[in-house]
């Protein structure tokens, strides 16, 4: 072999190594590169939405919501070989959550978020984990049935949700002439109502009912009318971070499949009195996709 080989040999020797170090750099993006170089995980929560997530009597918060992210950051833990991952918690409500989520202060948001085409637009949904709808909580001595019954009245929703929306374009399509006051979070809405500010409180059906479990007085208070819309719940993440919702889907999918999507519904909305119906059950079952 001539002095030349020699030479030209350790060039691509040398040239593959840095090719196969490249590559190696490259092999994580997006939320879970941020995630492996931190060794930390933030998840972004509601701290006033129970069953779905809102802090325990030890400060730390928990619910159906929380029970599923902390499964997907266990799965990132698992992608990315990691001794020890530290899971951090961020509180968010309707207006901060996707700002915090899209500049990197949270990585994924386990609320009570509807998956929609706008939102679609500044952000990227994971498979649906939960379904429900807007109905109206109203106090029982009221005699509101429907929403047509509001007309003239006052009625809180939270701003910058899906809520607030539904409530505004029923307004004007139905004539009602109902003055929208626009609440920060939960507890707002529902002392808004407890003290008689306003006549109704609307949000997710699912969330009325913890709200009503963890009143003071639940007798006092009913969840009435029809469905106002339909709402998929979803994790929410970055846009254009297809590893990241690759492995979050693969946890929904393996919930699915093995039954624990179940006990974890069962553990939580049982505490609302809310048993699984057979269409959310064949509903999430659908999502059970295959490797």
């Amino acid at each position: 072999m001539t002095k030349t080989a020699i030479v030209a040999g350790a060039i691509l020797g040398a040239a593959f190594a840095l090719t196969l170090g490249s590559a190696s750099a490259q092999e994580f993006y997006g939320a879970l590169k941020k995630i492996k170089d931190s060794g930390t995980i933030i998840i972004g929560h509601n701290e006033d939405s129970p069953p779905f997530a809102s802090f325990g009597a030890d400060g730390k918060p928990l619910g159906y919501s929380i029970d599923i992210c902390n499964k997907i950051a266990a799965a990132a833990k698992a992608e990315l070989k990691l001794d020890n991952l530290t899971i951090k918690y961020q509180a968010v409500n309707g207006q901060t959550r996707t700002p915090l989520l899209v500049n990197g202060t949270v990585d994924l948001v386990c609320a009570t978020t509807t998956n929609t085409f706008s939102r679609q637009k500044q952000v990227d949904f994971l498979n649906t984990m939960f379904v429900t709808g807007n109905r109206l909580l109203v106090k029982k001595n009221s005699g509101i049935k429907e929403i047509e019954d509001l007309k003239g009245k006052v009625v809180s929703a939270n701003q910058g949700t899906t809520n607030e929306k539904v409530l505004n374009e029923l307004n004007q399509k139905l004539n009602l002439g109902i003055k929208v006051l626009s609440t920060k979070d939960q507890p707002q809405g529902w002392i808004a109502l407890e003290t008689d500010r306003t006549d109704a409180h609307m949000t997710d059906e699912v969330v009325e009912y913890g709200l009503i479990a963890k009143a003071k007085n639940p007798d006092q208070y009913a969840v009435v009318g029809r469905l106002l819309s339909f709402d998929p719940y979803a994790v929410v993440i970055r846009r254009d971070d297809s590893a990241f919702r690759s492995l979050g889907n693969r946890v929904l999918a393996d919930l699915y499949r093995s039954g624990e999507w179940e006990q974890i519904y069962t553990k939580w909305m049982s505490t609302i009195g809310q048993p699984l119906s057979p269409e959310l059950k064949l509903l999430m079952s659908m999502q059970n996709y295959p490797d």
